[in-house]
């Protein structure tokens, strides 16, 4: 099973909430995901982000491929390489 971090969809229309999963690769961006490790949040100012850095780190230790965004987010956290 192929493990990735990727960001799961909450919110209204036109009002997003974003939280960070760890889900297998097959399933749909907003379908099963094994656990939730944080969130995101671009509306607020600044954007509000969230990442339980323990459960990032087992998760990328184990193999999990975070998504474009999620690296992105990583890195902004300090979290990772």
């Amino acid at each position: 099973m192929a493990v990735v971090l990727r960001l799961k969809r909450f919110g209204s229309k036109k009002r997003p909430f974003w939280r960070i999963v760890a889900t297998d690769k097959r399933s749909p961006r907003d379908g099963r995901f094994i656990e939730e490790i944080g969130y995101y949040d671009p509306k607020t100012e600044p954007s509000d982000v969230n990442i339980k850095k323990e459960r990032a780190l087992y998760w990328l230790k184990n193999g999990a491929i975070p998504s474009p965004t999620v690296k992105s987010l990583l890195k902004k956290e300090k979290i990772g390489k």
